[in-house]
């Protein structure tokens, strides 16, 4: 008999793997299918994870009891915090991490996750079938889940380009996906075409490091995850060069040869990172880009040239690489090369990442368009939470944008009509000073202890967490300073700043100078009293509390747009009054709410006002589920 997997994943790259662990972990009998089993969460671009924005989805993948901020923590090579002469909504870390043993950890954990099975092997076709979908693998196999959730990356009809010459491929030295998208396109998905690239690699031992800028890590102990490390790595040194005149001359009188200008790739390519021979032209007042030369493995004599991906021919990137401060004498190790590849517009998704035209599929990472190894993970995460929840017959899960970086990122996805390759940026969410990376855990991790994903002894220290931060904070407005007392003098002595009058410390610890630590101080605690995450919350939500309950009022407002649900078979083209775009976009993205359509592009006020009108005279309109 015919075994029925709750949850088949295919592919085994970053959604991938958060995909199949958080199926397996909510007791869903799971399979994951991936063409090589020793590439299972490889990183084929720069080995780091985090920066800004990314390093927010990585804490909230964490928060809500994913794997890779686990993983980078336990691999990093480097790690330190991003603008950190910034505000704390800007914020973020980033780590350079050993990409060989990053992908061991990711495998291990997977072969070691009770109800999750790997398997080799690539997907050609999918079929509707009435218990799910039938999967039929290249060699014959036939495989039947409830439901199916696709992380292809970029293997989809995947082509690589080194100059005017390509080859199939999903990426270096690996086969394409070529069979799968027709069957996609049968069952009724548009298809679209979309290209990444990736720089060359250089031998560590050939490069001049002395004629270069040298980035240290953070001494601090630093984590991705809030199940926190014990004890800090030894870290390896990045470092930073720049391009030069030269650099952009060799590339300029080489663009004929270029796939990108001669016409050769046909995919668009993604606007927040693009390869150097787009910079130059692009940017042709610019006479240097920097360039940032990072490690990829401790044991590997290889470095990333990261702000130099290319897809121009082999002897022009041995050319314009001699040319940078520092790698004069460098031995390109391996070619940089372009990939495209097919994926899915996701507004053809719910904000669960289940299909509109297959209800048993869900997608995540590269096929929905994404660029970015956090991006995947949490996309993956989400996917594999609701294709078990819909294979055990739950209710799905929707994170709203305002509550984490991971709904933003899935809404605007599934709202917006976007056509190249989308990054996570801070500016993206309206309510940035509320979804901050260290506060990821206040935010969603009762979520996933509530999914069952978060275990109870690490819910136990989260709510540990919380009590000492709320004991803080009472304490600092229960304690006072008066003028002219010793605790005034010493106050003075440690900020500077005086006191004429009777203040709270919650008071004192809104101005810009004074630290928790100080305040202590001035009282006598011991210093190793308060955690140092219990110190960092209560002077951010001292300082900044009043730039937060503005930002709580605007998202209330929001809220009650996101509470009025539209009707799935509402004719928008019998609504008069509504303008023709509108019409066209609401048609074709079919919003789940009127906060949803509020975001769809062409949407106007004047067309949100009129759906409000329709929905007073339509009070019985059934409201949104999966909140």
């Amino acid at each position: 008999m015919q075994r029925i997997w709750d949850v088949i994943v295919i592919g085994g790259g970053h959604a991938g793997v958060e995909a199949a662990l958080a199926s397996a972990r909510l007791g869903a009998e799971t399979l994951m299918v991936t063409l090589n089993l020793e590439t299972i969460a490889t990183m084929p671009c720069n080995p780091a994870i985090g920066g800004p924005a990314k390093g927010h989805l990585v804490r909230e993948v964490d928060a809500l009891g994913g794997q890779m901020g686990l993983a980078a923590d336990a691999t990093y090579l480097q790690i330190r915090v991003l603008n950190s002469s910034k505000g704390p909504a800007v914020q973020a870390l980033r780590a350079q991490s050993d990409k060989k043993r990053y992908a061991e950890y990711m495998r291990r954990t997977c072969e070691e996750q009770p109800g999750l099975t790997l398997q080799a092997g690539m997907v050609d076709a999918i079929h509707r079938t009435p218990d799910g979908l039938e999967l039929v693998t290249a060699e014959g196999e036939t495989l039947v889940a409830r439901a199916v959730v696709i992380t292809t990356g970029t293997f989809l009809r995947g082509k690589c380009h080194v100059g005017l010459s390509n080859y199939a491929a999903g990426r270096y030295g690996e086969p394409s996906a070529d069979r799968l998208s027709e069957s996609l396109r049968a069952l009724g998905f548009e298809l679209h075409r979309l290209k990444t690239g990736t720089p060359p690699r250089v031998a560590a031992d050939s490069i001049d490091y002395a004629a270069m800028e040298e980035e240290r890590g953070d001494a601090d102990l630093l984590h991705f995850s809030f199940e926190q490390p014990r004890e800090q790595k030894p870290q390896l040194s990045c470092w930073l060069t720049r391009t030069t005149p030269e650099t952009h001359a060799i590339i300029r009188a080489n663009l004929d040869r270029s796939p990108i200008y001669a016409g050769t790739i046909e995919g668009i390519g993604p606007r927040y990172c693009p390869s150097i021979e787009d910079k130059v032209v692009r940017f042709a007042e610019k006479d240097s880009h920097p360039v940032f030369v990072e490690p990829e493995g401790a044991e590997q004599d290889l470095m990333y040239i990261q702000g130099c991906s290319t897809s121009l021919p082999a002897d022009v990137q041995e050319a314009f690489i001699k040319t940078i401060p520092g790698l004069a004498n460098a031995r390109i190790v391996r070619h940089g090369y372009a990939v495209e590849y097919d994926c899915i517009p996701a507004t053809q998704l719910l904000p669960t990442l289940q299909s509109k035209v297959c209800p048993a599929m869900f997608t995540a990472g590269q096929i929905n368009g994404t660029s970015g190894y956090e991006e995947a993970a949490a996309q993956g995460l989400v996917a594999g939470i609701n294709a078990a929840r819909l294979a055990l017959g739950h209710e799905p899960v929707v994170l709203p944008r305002q509550e984490s970086y991971i709904g933003t990122l899935i809404d605007d996805l599934v709202t917006k009509d976007i056509r190249d390759p989308y990054r996570m940026l801070t500016s993206r969410s309206e309510h940035r000073l509320m979804l901050r990376q260290d506060n990821a855990d206040q935010r969603l991790t009762p979520r996933g202890y509530q999914l069952g994903l978060v275990p109870q002894a690490r819910y136990d220290r989260f709510r540990d967490k919380m009590a000492a931060i709320d004991a803080e904070l009472a304490w600092l407005r229960a304690s006072r300073i008066n003028p002219n007392s010793a605790q005034a003098a010493r106050f003075q002595a440690l900020t500077g700043d005086s006191v004429d009058r009777s203040l709270t410390l919650e008071e004192l610890l809104r101005r810009p100078n004074v630290g928790h630590h100080a305040l202590m101080q001035v009282f006598g605690r011991d210093l190793s009293d308060v955690p140092r995450e219990v110190a960092e919350q209560v002077e951010i939500q001292s300082k900044y509390e009043g730039y937060i309950k503005r930002q709580q009022v605007q998202v209330a407002r929001q809220e009650r747009l996101e509470n009025k649900a539209l009707p799935a078979e509402l004719d928008y083209y019998q609504l008069k009054g509504l303008s023709r775009e509108a019409q066209d976009k609401l048609s074709r993205i079919r919003p789940l709410t009127i906060g949803q359509a509020s975001r769809v592009g062409g949407v106007t006020p004047a067309d949100v006002s009129l759906l409000l009108v329709y929905l007073e005279l339509k009070p019985n309109t059934p409201q949104p589920s999966g909140k």
